[in-house]
């Protein structure tokens, strides 16, 4: 079991990495959270889950112990494999799930491409008490509606990271959106404002 990779980043792709250990080059798939913090030609770490299957081993990346626990446990929902759940977050942190599974918001996971509504309600159902307490803070509520509101920020946030932009700046736009008076309430529509805010830079 390879549970994290520590070298040179000799190739970065949109969705994944060659990083070189000890005179070896790991082929790595990234979430985009993994991605954001690895740079072309410089060090770089991740945490790893390695799948194994008859015909390759494949080795897939996390920024973070939360998102590695997400795709061990939701792989062990039936119909959930390894490339859907990297699906699923590249589209929602691993706190954004954690409120969408214990609000029962399966319209919240249907939006992850991939996972129909007989998907969702099965995730929520099999992952119900398995991947701890969402956590209550100042960002759970905001100005797009009621309690769905942080969610609706992570993942508008997720989608812009996977897009390029940095972590901080994606934050951003999403906040000054929702903090507009009229703020949109439906995904694609924050995402569009927020992309006209960020205009064409990348972080």
């Amino acid at each position: 079991m390879i549970a994290s990779l520590n070298g040179l980043v000799v190739q970065l792709g949109l969705a994944s990495a060659v990083i070189e250990c000890g005179g070896v080059g790991y082929l790595v798939n990234l979430t985009p959270a993994a991605r954001q913090g690895l740079h072309q030609g410089e060090p770089g770490q991740v945490l790893t889950a390695m799948v194994v299957r008859d015909d390759a081993f494949t080795l897939y990346g996390f920024a973070d112990d939360g998102e590695r626990e997400v795709f061990a446990k939701a792989q062990a929902v039936a119909g959930m494999g390894p490339k859907l759940v990297m699906a699923l977050l590249a589209t929602m942190t691993p706190e954004a799930l954690r409120r969408a599974v214990a609000a029962e918001d399966v319209n919240a996971l249907v939006r992850v491409p991939g996972i129909g509504r007989k998907m969702a309600s099965r995730l929520v159902l099999e992952l119900a008490g398995k991947l701890g307490e969402p956590e209550a803070g100042p960002g759970e509520v905001s100005s797009a509606g009621g309690p769905n509101g942080g969610q609706l920020a992570d993942q508008v946030t997720a989608a812009l990271v996977g897009l390029g932009w940095n972590q901080g700046q994606a934050a951003a736009a999403v906040a000054d959106v929702l903090a507009a008076d009229g703020a949109p309430s439906e995904v694609g529509a924050v995402l569009r404002a927020a992309l006209r805010t960020l205009g064409g830079g990348r972080g």
